[in-house]
Parts: C-alpha cells; sequence; structure tokens
C-alpha cells in the first residue's frame, strides 16, 4: 500500500485546521527537542499564592485556585521536574502572564501536545533552527543529524542510513564469502 502524498491545497487546510485547534487552547506553547514553554494569562491582580501549578513528571495542572484548571492532564511524555519550573509576570496590558518551563526527559522527541488528549500538531513538519542545533551536546547532535537526514532520505523514497549500513555488511559479507551463493536470498 503507497501512501498518496497530500497536495499543496490538502497540506494547507490541514495546517490551517491544526492552526485553528492550536490558537483555540486557553494556552500557548513552544518547543525545542529539548524543552517545552507554556504560557497563559491571568488576572494582574493575582499573586503567585493565587495559582494552583503542580508539575510532576508525567502530569501537569496549572491554573488558577478554586477554578477550572486551564491545562491539566497527563504530559504527552516524561520531565526532569529538577529542572522545570514556572513564573508570574506582569504583561504590558495589565495582566500577567503565567510561563511553564518543562525540560524533557528525553531530549530526542518532538512532542505532538503538551497533555493527552489536546489537540495533536504534525511533528513531522518541524524544523528544527540550525542555531539551536548547534547548541546541542555532540552525541545528542549527531542523533538530531541522524534524523534530519533519515527523514529527508524517506521522503526522497531513499534508503535510511541504518538500510544503508545494512548494505554495505551485506556487500562485504558477499565478498568475503564469493563461494556462497546469494542470488535467491530474500532480505526485508
Amino acid at each position: 500500500m503507497t501512501d498518496k502524498e497530500p497536495t499543496p491545497a490538502e497540506e494547507a487546510a490541514t495546517r490551517a485546521k491544526e492552526q485553528a485547534e492550536q490558537d483555540a487552547l486557553p494556552y500557548k506553547w513552544t518547543q525545542t527537542i529539548g524543552d517545552l514553554d507554556l504560557t497563559f494569562s491571568v488576572p494582574g491582580n493575582l499573586k503567585g499564592r493565587d495559582l494552583n501549578i503542580d508539575i510532576k513528571k508525567q502530569k501537569l495542572v496549572a491554573g488558577i485556585k478554586g477554578q477550572e484548571p486551564i491545562i491539566s492532564g497527563d504530559l504527552a511524555h516524561s520531565i526532569r521536574i529538577d529542572e522545570s519550573t514556572w513564573t508570574l509576570t506582569a504583561a504590558p496590558d495589565g495582566t500577567k502572564t503565567v510561563e511553564i518551563h518543562l525540560d524533557k526527559m528525553n531530549k530526542m522527541e518532538w512532542w505532538p501536545h503538551v497533555v493527552v488528549g489536546a489537540p495533536k500538531i504534525d511533528v513531522t513538519k518541524i524544523v528544527p533552527e540550525n542555531s539551536k542545533l548547534s547548541e546541542l551536546d555532540g552525541e545528542t547532535r549527531g542523533m538530531v543529524e541522524k534524523m534530519m537526514y533519515d527523514q529527508r532520505q524517506k521522503e526522497m523514497g531513499l534508503p535510511s542510513s541504518d538500510d544503508q549500513k545494512k548494505e554495505d555488511m551485506l556487500k562485504r559479507f558477499q565478498e568475503q564469502h564469493p563461494e556462497m551463493d546469494f542470488s535467491n536470498a530474500k532480505f526485508s
């Protein structure tokens, strides 16, 4: 079964629907490969003690005490609690902004949504900023570059780096064992 590539119009419609779903959320969020930031506005007269912010390894609850939480649910993936924080800052319009910073446990994973059940984004369309890529440590950067290379190869219908490695190993094995007949061999 072959996947039919969406037309530019279908792609644009999908993006527009995704953007509308994200815009309808009571919070805004952005992410890098290593962390996720979430913000929402509250009345300007509120203090930190008026808020209910509970950050757990795999769960987040955030909102105003005594009201329905603005966000509540199981996180898409685990976070490092010790490296995750929240702040309350005054905004120019007289409101205040709650900023929640979540440090991802797995630094190799894009999140489709903050909490399970929220509208998802298409993580395959995320293009990491090159400037951010250079800030990653060597091992992480290598993994991200490999993932990006494999994604481009897949989009062009070409073998991934792992597939190429297997082919190279097979060729070397065949060269080292010319006495073996591989004509009827099936490889998957």
